[in-house]
């Protein structure tokens, strides 16, 4: 039996849809049959050999959605074929480094990356460990799944690990792939919440979303306005007089942008980078030791946060705006997301 894939042959190279074999899952794997697979800017990774020692051909996608096909040999008896499961960022876990051993798998020294360290969801069907799956709520789609396993469980669980609290202030840098996602969950936590964009075209938008107050960086001085809006707003009124907001998100690739926000954390304030940029960030010492504030980073999550996102995104209505493609106009789907011009995220589909 065989497969259509979408693979890349070397670093550099285009995209190929090619046949091959369906493959059979080994030990402690299950095959997936893809339904959907979201295009994230992460894929470029693979596209550009950007990581040491990716073997090609090689299929990218880390968003994936589908059924279990076919169970390996040793996987515990929970997963069975014909469940709805999904696959994210994280793709397994080697299990003696240091983080592992202490119970951090995201951190793995050897952690694997379903399209980097193996075939993903480019193709009809894959291979993945068991250990890397979550369960699809019922009454959520596969395009509505999909995105969510990468740029939905990057953004819900920074935010839940924040630290903030129901009522408090949470700015979103950034209204993209991950920011308009940022912007519903944020909502739903129960933040008062803040959307920074460009543009004034974006304000109606935002408050769709669940925003209460809009910032457009063009037009409006970004710290200034978190400033006031801080912990004092209430019902979205700006009060004069706030300290500002408790949590920035920043979804935004611009290490500039997140530079330009600091000064709008309030006193225990974190700016969370979630938005990868080869830029730096600049800071005053000043500002931090101040306010006790602080920038961190958070790398997605494991299989269970994966699936504690779907859950949270079915029971709260939160839901990625998808462009949906077929497989095989995946390679104009990824220009589309590389050009930043898509609307929010690209999804392909297989007919499956």
């Amino acid at each position: 039996m065989y497969m259509r894939l979408v693979q890349v042959s070397k670093a550099n190279g285009p995209f190929e849809i090619v046949e091959r074999e369906v493959p059979k899952p080994g030990p402690m794997e299950v095959r997936i049959k893809v339904q959907a697979c979201g295009i994230c800017h992460s894929d470029n990774i693979t596209k550009q050999g950007l990581f040491p020692g990716i073997k090609y051909p090689r299929a990218p996608g880390h968003e994936v959605a589908g059924v279990i096909d076919e169970v390996g040999g040793d996987v515990v008896s929970e997963w069975k074929s014909g469940q709805r499961v999904a696959v994210g960022w994280y793709g397994g876990h080697c299990g003696h480094c240091e983080s592992c051993r202490r119970g951090d798998f995201i951190t793995c020294k050897y952690a694997q990356v379903p399209g980097i360290s193996y075939d993903g969801g480019y193709a009809d069907y894959m291979i993945a460990p068991s250990s890397a799956l979550a369960l699809i709520p019922e009454h959520l789609s596969a395009v509505e799944a999909a995105p969510l396993m990468c740029a939905g469980i990057t953004t819900y669980n920074a935010l839940r690990n924040s630290g903030a609290r129901i009522g408090d202030a949470v700015a979103i840098l950034g209204i993209g792939g991950l920011g308009h996602l940022g912007i519903q969950f944020a909502a739903k936590m129960g933040f008062r919440t803040v959307a920074i964009g460009r543009g004034k075209d974006k304000e109606e938008m935002v408050r769709k979303l669940g925003a209460i107050y809009y910032v457009d960086s063009q037009s409006q001085d970004v710290v200034e306005e978190l400033v006031k809006f801080g912990n004092s707003s209430q019902n979205g009124v700006v009060i004069e007089g706030a300290d500002g907001v408790k949590v920035i998100l920043a979804t935004a690739p611009s290490g500039k942008a997140m530079s330009e926000v600091l000064g709008g954390l309030s006193v225990n304030g974190k700016l969370i980078v979630i938005g990868a940029s080869d830029e730096s960030i600049e800071v005053s010492p000043n500002l931090m030791i101040g306010g006790r504030r602080s920038i961190i980073g958070w790398p997605s999550g494991t299989s269970i946060d994966s699936q504690d996102t779907l859950s949270f995104s079915l029971q709260s209505d939160v839901r990625s705006i998808n462009q949906v493609f077929p497989l095989e106009q995946a390679p104009e789907a990824f220009e589309l997301m590389m050009s930043g011009k898509a609307r929010f995220r690209c999804v392909l589909t297989t007919g499956n």
